[in-house]
């Protein structure tokens, strides 16, 4: 039963299909997209204003700091946010959709004036990345707000991804475009095409989703809790934090994911600068084209969907990071032998690399919405807020190191923005350098994720009997009942003995959070 006055739209549950999936992702031409404007173009971008690699790293690299640590606290107040009658009207997650998306809309053009002043670009960029922050953070947890059922979770994830895949195909495409035609301000009026784009998505996303419905039982459960004051709120946070690491399938899932998308942040800070003045023949708009060759992406990404029901996520893994170490070395080899305007050669290689790419994208977001229903049977509580805030907080902490590595290494080897920003003014000893940044970075990190990701063990087999185990637990089953291989799945996910997972807890509690589970879903 729906307490009365607080319920709208945004809480009713609708049927999922592929329709409302693609709504759901839409959001995720803005991610996707903004993510590789941020690895792919805004590091270059601000060093073709003169400005230093270091300096143009710093920007990326301390804006992601500070979104790092708004992110960090910023899941736990949305968790939150129904208990406030904006969050009981437009939702605890969509209401901060609605109002990013706004200030987003305003904020994102400037950046993409012409500057010297490396300090304007810093302030803006950070206005972003909060302002994004805000969208993506509760926008994340949508899929498990959605529903329970691994197929449709996957319908959601893997519309996302096929969304994401097409926005990071516009992004440079149209880049490469309004560079092809030399147009003196392609990187302003690419900008402002952008954020029309981009906003179209974030609106459509926010009327096409849901949230869990406010039941009686989990309003009351939730207004149950007190309000605590600033400075301990902020250490229960930090602590809810850092209790995810209990979770062994969640500390895999997190070094898989920052590791093998550090390699691709690696590659894609470095492939203009390696193309523009490590290839021989190169032409200004080519990084740009390759990288808008992860429209086959699309295609990618709807096998990986199916694979993932077939094989699960460690097969898609594999083939991903296999492949993408494969690409890397053909690239190298491109330099190695100085082919003169290799244009058809790299344009076979980055057409499998973005295959690979677009597999390493789709993999871990489609894995996440199962990653809280290990925590419920640990903890008995709705926390996917806190995983989605922990998992953004950490990538964008992996995304600021990648740049800001990146801008220095280019300062160490003597790079100069200024001068080298072509094969022809670029020494071959710099572009040593260069090619060395551009390949150890992506294959290490690939590499180490290929090896963790190998004994990952949470699949659709597992997650199904973890989650009627979980059914049966919250029916009233007995601990002591629990079959020898359901024993043995869910510690493997959860890292810990049987004996410790769905805490004991007082009957009216347990009354109140059994109900809750049991309605609120969908």
């Amino acid at each position: 039963m729906k307490k009365k006055g607080k319920t709208s739209w945004v809480y009713t549950p609708k049927k999922i299909n592929v329709w409302r999936g693609i709504g759901f992702g839409m959001n995720d031409l803005m991610g996707g997209g903004w993510n590789n404007i941020v690895s792919g173009v805004i590091f270059v971008f601000v060093m073709s204003n003169g400005i230093s690699p270091a300096l143009a790293g710093a920007i990326t690299g301390i804006g992601r700091i500070f979104d790092a640590i708004f992110s960090l606290f910023f899941g736990a107040i949305t968790d939150g946010f129904y208990r406030n009658k904006l969050g009981q009207k437009f939702g605890r997650r969509h209401f901060f959709i609605l109002i990013g998306g706004i200030l987003f809309a305003i904020v994102f053009p400037l950046f993409w004036v012409k500057s010297t002043n490396w300090i304007y670009y810093l302030v803006v960029y950070v206005a972003i990345e909060l302002i994004i922050a805000m969208i993506l953070i509760p926008w994340e947890t949508l899929p498990t707000e959605m529903t329970t059922d691994y197929n449709l979770r996957t319908v959601l994830s893997g519309s996302r991804m096929v969304i994401s895949a097409t926005g990071t195909a516009l992004v440079f495409f149209i880049l490469a475009a309004l560079k092809h035609a030399k147009n003196p301000n392609a990187y302003l009026v690419t900008g402002i095409i952008w954020t029309i784009i981009f906003v179209i998505a974030i609106f459509v996303s926010y009327r096409s989703t849901w949230e869990r419905p406010l039941t009686e039982d989990f309003v009351k459960k939730l207004d149950s809790k007190p309000d605590l004051p600033l400075g301990t709120f902020l250490k229960n946070t930090i602590q809810d934090y850092f209790s995810t690491f209990r979770n062994k399938s969640f500390r895999q899932h997190l070094a898989i994911y920052l590791l093998s998308f550090t390699g691709k942040d690696f590659y894609s800070i470095m492939l203009p600068t390696f193309i523009l003045c490590c290839i021989n023949g190169a032409k200004d708009d080519l990084p740009w084209t390759l990288q808008a060759l992860s429209a086959v992406g699309i295609l990618a990404t709807l096998a990986a969907t199916q694979l993932m029901i077939k094989r699960g996520p460690r097969f898609l893994y594999g083939l991903s990071y296999s492949t993408i170490i494969l690409t890397m070395i053909g690239y190298i080899l491109t330099w190695i032998f100085d082919v003169n305007n290799p244009v058809v050669i790299l344009i076979a290689i980055s057409l499998v690399y973005q295959c690979g790419r677009a597999i390493l994208e789709f993999t871990p977001w489609n894995v996440f919405p199962f990653i809280p229903d290990i925590d419920r049977i640990m903890t008995r509580q709705d926390r996917a807020g806190i995983y989605a805030a922990v998992m953004t907080f950490f990538r964008k902490s992996t995304g600021a190191v990648a740049s800001w590595i990146a801008g220095i290494l280019l300062e160490v080897i003597g790079f100069n923005s200024k001068t080298m920003l072509n094969y022809n003014t670029t020494p071959r000893n710099i572009q040593l350098g260069i090619m060395l940044i551009f390949f150890i970075g992506p294959v290490i990190l690939v590499g180490w994720a290929l090896i963790i990701a190998m004994k990952f063990k949470l699949n659709r087999q597992t997650h199904d009997i973890l989650k009627a185990e979980l059914e049966r637990l919250q029916n009233g089953g007995s601990k002591a009942d629990v079959k020898p291989e359901t024993k043995k799945v869910v510690e493997e996910l959860t890292g810990e003995p049987y004996s410790d997972v769905w805490p004991d807890i007082d009957e009216d509690k347990q009354t109140s959070l059994k109900n809750a589970d049991l309605k609120g879903g969908n």
